[in-house]
């Protein structure tokens, strides 16, 4: 017999109810096309970007990296996987110490936490059957 107080498992028909609200899907493809490009960005322009900006040679790998791993995030959440939201937050931070290690300034540097608050917004946008943060396991 079935303890009441446990979910029942995941099934593929209980994922189909779950609803995103247009914003969450939007806002996540658009994460999705802009972190791809500043990759391809970081990978292009490496030596302009280090010497425009005075850079240390280990700052933009791993800023790519971090990138990548933003992007593994931003599928998570559309995967419904709540640890995509807390992945953000861990890699904002990473992101503001590489920044600030790099030299970069701290205006330049917190804008990756202003990503943090705007994704919690998104993510809480809309009425019972489509907000996202309720919905993410």
């Amino acid at each position: 017999m079935q303890n009441p107080t446990t979910e029942p498992p995941k099934t593929p028909e209980t994922e189909k109810t779950k609803k995103r609200h247009g914003c969450l899907t939007a806002y996540l493809i658009f994460l999705i096309v802009v972190i791809a490009i500043t990759v391809i960005y970081y990978i292009a322009d490496s030596k302009s970007l280090k010497s425009t900006l005075k850079l240390p040679g280990w700052s933009l790998p791993v800023s790519a990296v971090l990138c990548l791993l933003e992007i593994v995030c931003a599928i998570a959440i559309f995967k419904w996987k709540r640890w995509g939201f807390w992945g953000f937050c861990v890699l904002a931070m990473a992101a503001l110490i590489v920044n600030i290690s790099s030299g970069l300034g701290i205006a330049t540097s917190i804008i990756g936490l202003v990503g943090i608050a705007i994704m919690y917004g998104v993510l809480n946008i809309g009425n019972k059957e489509n907000k996202g943060w309720p919905q993410l396991d």
